[in-house]
């Protein structure tokens, strides 16, 4: 990755509003900048977009929103950035979580209303951190179904997305006015591409092992389970033009990924009264907190292994999730009639698991978390084999609101954006902070935000 002064000879061609990255913020960005009237690029380094978004539940908090209010759910913008800052102990920004807070339900609605994006809100179960019911879905709840449904948007609006071309120089004035950016083809062929502004979409740094172990050594040897096009070029451009760099330590984890399978099981079966128990039978924390402190406590762990075990009334909540009907489909789904049984087919000590499972019936435990009796497990029991992984970076370039790339040493840079994981996150500085859909809340509001903007 290198930042050079702009080329003598020129571009081979020019665009108002360039993109790097084809994901959920690209695409979003890029339909709000057409929307605006702007010329717009995106710039794709994959065969097909699909980015970190196709790996993911595709859920995304939003209070207000016509869905929500359709569902009988009382929500507010205030309600929300609060829910935001409590599960990051107030280490994020509180001007760019308000932003967030407050663009969701608009940028959720104008997918909705102008475009068909059919959302509706998860509402049998609550996530962790999350006051209101106010995830938003796709019906199949995957993410790979939302960005081939932003893709097929883009594409019905002609805008156009040059797949297989990975951007490796930007081009800069030096006062930080980005002129355009040089691509490589799969053949080796490079294209210079002018821009009047640029917004950076390429997410963060998870498939750069060596960022991710300077930065996050504690999940550093971990299975990634992001894109591997995540290299961290947003950060190191960033970095070559002065521009500020914040919370580059924080993460988003996940506990509850099926292994060997490597498929993400859906949090619903913990908070709808399910639980995780590590080889030796005995639970070791509060499920409750949130799954992406639950990657690091699960690595923790004997192997690095542990079982969620939960029943079929929460299997039957999870089974919305088409990743959830995939672990079933793949055999990655015990079920036993009895605690007796379960303890056989998942190798687990049957005393120490009659009695880890018997403590949960009612009441509060001594790791804080507190049982709803009912929600107490009943046979028949289903028990998933499930490690800890590293799902995406949510550190990142500073920005303002609207996606607007602050400098290092104070102001902004002319027509330079960031939005999703290529921006720094609101969760903070670790993994604890992550409040579920924070991921894919920045790449819509930032995306939608920074699209609309121009130049200053």
């Amino acid at each position: 990755m290198s930042v050079m002064a702009p080329p003598e000879d020129g571009f081979d061609l020019s665009t108002e509003t360039l993109i790097v990255g084809g994901g959920a913020g690209g695409l979003i960005a890029a339909l709000s900048a057409q929307s605006a009237g702007q010329e717009v690029l995106v710039l794709e380094a994959d065969p097909v977009p699909s980015g970190s978004t196709a790996l993911s539940a595709g859920l995304i908090p939003a209070p207000g929103t016509k869905a929500q209010k359709a569902a009988g759910i009382e929500d507010s913008t205030a309600l929300f950035a609060a829910d935001i800052m409590r599960k990051a102990k107030g280490e994020n920004d509180p001007e760019l979580v308000a932003a967030l807070a407050d663009g969701a339900a608009e940028a959720i609605d104008w997918l909705g209303e102008t475009y068909g994006l059919p959302f509706t809100v998860v509402d049998d179960f609550t996530y962790p951190g999350h006051s209101r019911r106010r995830m938003h879905a796709l019906p199949s709840r995957a993410g790979r179904d939302l960005i081939d449904a932003l893709r097929a948007t883009a594409e019905t609006e002609a805008i156009p997305i040059a797949t297989e071309r990975r951007v490796e120089t930007l081009y800069s004035h030096p006062d930080g006015t980005i002129r355009g950016v040089e691509a490589f083809r799969p053949d080796g062929g490079r294209e210079r591409v002018g821009c009047a502004r640029l917004i950076l979409a390429c997410n963060g740094y998870g498939g750069n092992r060596e960022m991710v172990r300077r930065y996050m050594p504690a999940i550093g040897d971990a299975i990634y389970f992001g894109h591997d096009g995540n290299r961290g070029d947003a950060i190191l451009w960033g970095v070559a033009l002065g521009a500020a760099v914040k919370h580059l330590g924080a993460f988003q984890g996940h506990g509850n990924v099926a292994h060997p399978h490597g498929i993400l099981v859906s949090w619903a079966v913990i908070m709808e009264g399910g639980v995780q128990v590590n080889l030796e039978g005995r639970r070791f924390w509060n499920e409750t907190q949130g799954y992406s402190e639950a990657a690091a406590a699960v690595l923790a762990q004997p192997e690095g292994i542990a079982w969620a075990i939960y029943d079929e009334r929460i299997a039957g909540v999870a089974r919305q999730f088409v990743d959830f009907r995939e672990a079933e489909a793949q055999g990655a789904v015990l079920r036993a009639d009895s605690v007796t049984e379960l303890a056989r087919k998942t190798r687990l000590p049957d005393a120490a698991l009659a009695e880890t499972l018997a403590a949960t019936e009612v009441g509060d435990d001594a790791f804080g978390r507190h049982f709803d009796p009912a929600q107490r497990l009943k046979p028949p029991f289903a028990a998933t084999r499930v490690t800890g992984t590293l799902f995406h970076t949510q550190g990142g370039l500073d920005v303002t609101g609207e996606g607007r790339v602050k400098r290092a040493d104070g102001g902004l840079f002319p027509n330079f954006f960031a939005v999703g994981g290529a921006a720094v996150g609101v969760s903070g500085s670790g993994d604890a902070g992550y409040l579920s859909g924070n991921g894919l809340l920045s790449a819509l509001v930032l995306g939608r935000r920074a699209g609309l903007a121009g130049q200053s």
